[in-house]
């Protein structure tokens, strides 16, 4: 994974509540076994009409939102099935940060193992960078080491992490990076043990 700590960009606005995981990515793009090339198909029947032409009206298709890495979005993002297939999409398109009032429990932990940052903001604060970011193209810049995210308007909003998935993202772990962490220790002890 990819060590996250500052991420600036301009957000991209998904004005909608409880998006689940068959939205995010449809369970007739689940064939591959790879953890790449889901992007194409993020929230597919969203971004597209059913004569497979391009939904103007949705938000991944503004040109304002093309090339952002942060995602804001109303509350219980990611609830339904418990697919990995999820993260992987969102990450595979380009978005590194979630910022959403709530999240399904299995989609925010598979976030932090994925290598994407999940920000829990308040209701009345998710609502206020969706208003600026369908307005304009609004850029903010998330900072987690210091959990931050600071607007181009001069705008500050904090956030709560963690302290193990700030250190898993911040240095860019997985869990099986993290385990080598502690490999002269684990060395040792199966040295005792023998």
């Amino acid at each position: 994974m990819k060590p996250i700590n500052e991420v600036t960009s301009v957000l991209t606005p998904l004005d909608r509540k409880n998006v689940d995981t068959d939205q995010i990515i449809s369970k007739e793009f689940l064939k591959r076994i790879e953890r790449t090339g889901f992007g194409k198909y993020l929230f597919y029947h969203w971004r597209y009409l059913p004569d497979g032409s391009i939904n103007e009206d949705f938000v991944l298709n503004d040109k304002r939102y093309e090339h952002s890495t942060i995602l804001v979005a109303h509350e219980n993002f990611g609830c339904g099935s418990s697919r990995e297939h999820a993260p992987w999409a969102i990450m595979d398109y380009g978005f590194q940060v979630v910022i959403a009032p709530s999240f399904a429990d299995i989609f925010h932990n598979n976030c932090f193992k994925n290598g994407i940052l999940p920000i829990r903001l308040q209701v009345d604060e998710v609502e206020e960078l969706l208003r600026k970011g369908q307005q304009s193209a609004y850029t903010l810049t998330v900072n987690l080491e210091q959990q931050t995210i600071n607007g181009e308007d001069g705008s500050k909003y904090t956030f709560d992490i963690d302290p193990y998935y700030k250190q898993m993202l911040l240095n860019g772990w997985d869990e099986i990076s993290l385990t080598f962490q502690y490999e002269e220790h684990i060395a040792a002890y199966e040295k005792k043990h023998a």
